[in-house]
């Protein structure tokens, strides 16, 4: 029975790079077939626009709250 696949969409920014990065090292081994090459070649990249989605939303939303200034972060109390 083949493995089901969580949509990227479907997926939080955190599992979708843990995933991403997995795909990458598999990919970075050299030792996928062809067809398994084009399969992890097609999935990583739904997961990188996934994931670039993520991070222009957050970087929208803080630009909101920041009035379009980006503000250095107080440092954190020790």
């Amino acid at each position: 029975m083949p493995k089901t696949v969580t949509p990227a969409e479907d997926l939080a920014f955190e599992k979708a790079l843990e995933e991403l990065e997995a795909i990458v090292a598999r990919m970075e081994d050299g030792k996928l077939p062809l067809e398994e090459s084009l399969a992890a070649y097609q999935r990583g990249a739904e997961l990188l626009r996934h994931c670039e989605g993520k991070l222009s939303a957050a970087q929208a939303r803080i630009s909101q709250l920041e009035g379009d200034v980006l503000k250095d972060l107080p440092p954190a109390d020790s």
